[in-house]
């Protein structure tokens, strides 16, 4: 089998640089890990131009999105180089909230007003990559759809070819070439199939609910746990605020405001994503899967404080409760795909620390078990349990009650995977979803019998102020 062509990257050839020079190609993605973390912020990837993409709106019960692409990924022929970042070349995903219909018995909320697929797609053949503990970057061509050896090794060649010289030719002022201009067809709030209330306080931005709504949509969560249906259930507002600047720059705000481990840029013509998200969904490599639900949010305020909210967040009984309840889940969900006793919990309740918050953080482990892949860890797992609820079923049922409009790519997953099923992934919160005009922003809590309807509201607005803060920030680099 043939080697893909490698290309080492200069110096110069940073993510953001290479970012910029193929943001004017089709369907961009981006998976920036924007802290230095031996486990969570070593890795960064670069693609774009795929040989094959495509949307799917409105995944119905019992059909499986992930079948045909498995399929395709059977027949690509691959070699692992092991000196290179785990992702060489493959496919990358974003599966939307509602996606989780394929997977198991789950309703949908009762209003869509923005047209964002359920499954967004593309297989890319030529991924540039980092390694920022080694300090490294690589262009990987892998030749693909070609499978026969010539003719794959004369596509690798010519593609290498073709993205070094965009990368190689002189642009003037490079770092203010930000296409993909904000939609200035903004559609009316009138138009949304769900009413829009402005949010007190906060200009420009409105939500789903009002707040005495949400107030009484999560004392009625706590009815339905007090009645035994369910143990907890993630409550979210959805927020909107127009669009003024290109989703591009805005991610790049993010970037530097709000730096997180599972940093993702994702492009498509009519609507963007762009994600800040903390959270690790699921790690496969070779039959071993990770995944880090958090569960427990303080918002940073100095040194001092952020000692003894740490050491609040830790012994917090509301906190430490959601926190093993979804590593409970979790654990259940690993266990229809991994080795009878291989679910491990390695590390429970344990605070990370980032730019404008502190999580309570757990990682729960397995090994696969044959027949079980990589495809069927995902099916089993999503959606999140760290943002559904438990049990899984009755829990996304009580939102589709609750929440008047449905989720899109919030709290979904973008996701990596290569023919060998080596994949990672991200719960995809603290991310602004582009469309029409209009960046919409997911945020929510779990709510447990204890839960404090403020609070949980309050909870919400911190989440979100992070996110916020980026679109009035204004940076030396732009």
């Amino acid at each position: 089998m043939i080697p893909p062509v490698v290309i080492p990257l200069s110096a110069e050839m940073h993510p953001q640089f290479v970012t910029h020079r193929l943001a004017s190609l089709d369907a961009l993605c981006v998976l920036k890990s924007a802290v230095q973390h031996a486990h969570l912020g070593r890795y960064s990837y670069v693609m774009a131009d795929p040989w094959f993409l495509s949307d799917e709106y409105n995944v119905q019960p019992s059909t499986d999105p992930l079948s045909p692409i498995a399929e395709v990924m059977k027949n690509l022929p691959f070699e692992r180089q092991p000196e290179l970042p785990p992702f060489q070349g493959g496919f990358a995903g974003v599966l939307s909230f509602e996606a989780g219909r394929a997977f198991d018995r789950m309703p949908s909320a009762r209003h869509r007003d923005f047209l964002i697929p359920d499954f967004s797609m593309s297989f890319y053949d030529v991924v540039f990559a980092w390694d920022h503990i080694e300090n490294r970057g690589w262009l990987i061509s892998q030749g693909w759809p070609e499978i026969e050896p010539a003719a794959r090794a004369k596509r690798a060649t010519a593609r290498a070819r073709q993205f070094m010289n965009l990368l190689e030719q002189k642009v003037t002022d490079l770092t203010l070439q930000i296409p993909h201009a904000a939609d200035t067809s903004r559609r009316s709030l009138e138009s949304l199939a769900a009413p829009s209330f402005a949010l007190a306080g906060h200009d420009n931005i409105w939500s789903n609910f009002r707040r005495e709504d949400y107030l009484e949509a999560v004392e009625r969560v706590i009815e339905y746990i007090r009645a035994g249906d369910i143990f907890q259930a993630n409550l979210t507002q959805r927020l909107l605020t127009p669009q003024t600047i290109p989703s591009l720059q805005i991610w790049e705000r993010l970037r530097q405001h709000n730096p997180s481990p599972f940093m993702a840029f994702w492009q498509r013509p009519k609507w963007s994503l762009l994600s800040a998200s903390p959270e690790r969904f699921l790690k496969i490599e070779k039959q071993s899967v990770e995944t880090r639900p958090i569960k427990g949010t303080r918002r940073r305020q100095g040194a001092e404080a952020d000692l003894f909210l740490r050491d609040e967040l830790r012994e917090s009984r509301k906190d430490v409760a959601e926190n093993v309840m979804i590593v409970d889940l979790l654990r259940n969900d690993l266990s229809r795909v991994c080795r009878a006793g291989s679910v491990n919990v390695p590390a429970l309740c344990e605070v990370e620390t980032y730019r404008t918050v502190q999580h309570l953080v757990s990682v729960v482990t397995g090994e696969l078990s044959e027949p079980f892949d990589s495809w069927d860890a995902l099916r089993a797992c999503f959606p999140g349990g760290s943002i559904t609820g438990a049990p899984k079923v009755r829990a996304t049922e009580i939102i589709a009650e609750l929440e008047p409009t449905t989720r899109g790519p919030y709290t979904g997953t973008l996701f990596y995977m290569t023919p060998d099923l080596w994949c990672d992934s991200s719960i995809l919160i603290r991310t602004f979803i582009a469309s029409e005009g209009w960046l919409q922003l997911g945020v929510g809590g779990g709510i447990v019998v204890n839960s404090n309807p403020v609070q949980e509201f309050e909870e919400t607005l911190t989440k979100a102020s992070g996110m916020l803060a980026a679109l009035t920030r204004h940076h030396s680099s732009e």
